[in-house]
Order: structure tokens, then sequence, then C-alpha cells
């Protein structure tokens, strides 16, 4: 079916646009994208066998929650 996404889509509610965004830049920055970011943020909070911490980004946000 056209327009037919791959992988079901899970939305993370609540999220401030300054995380969202701090997010982008620094996946981004280091060669990922948010999706790889939180996927590997889950397995490693899970302890799941083998799964690792993501690199944090050189330089953190710069945004207060407003």
């Amino acid at each position: 079916m056209a327009n037919q996404h791959k992988h079901k889509l899970r939305g993370v509610r609540n999220t401030p646009d300054y995380l969202w965004d701090d997010l982008d830049t620094g996946a981004k920055s280091i060669g990922e994208d948010r999706s790889s970011i939180t996927r590997q943020l889950w397995e490693a909070w899970l302890g799941y066998p083998g799964a690792q911490w993501p690199p944090a980004p050189s330089k953190g946000g710069e945004r207060e929650e407003k």
C-alpha cells in the first residue's frame, strides 16, 4: 500500500519542543537520529544483554524548560 510506514509509528507524548529539538541536534552531531538514540536508551535502561548507553553529544542543550 502506498505511503505505508515500514514500522509501526509510536509517539512520545508531553515532550517539549526544546527537548525534541536538542535531541535531534545532539543525535545528528554523533551521526545518529532520534529514533536510534531513543531505542538505545530504552534497551540500556531495560538492561538488555549487550545494550549500551548511547554516547552523549559533545555539547549539551542550552535551553531551559518554560
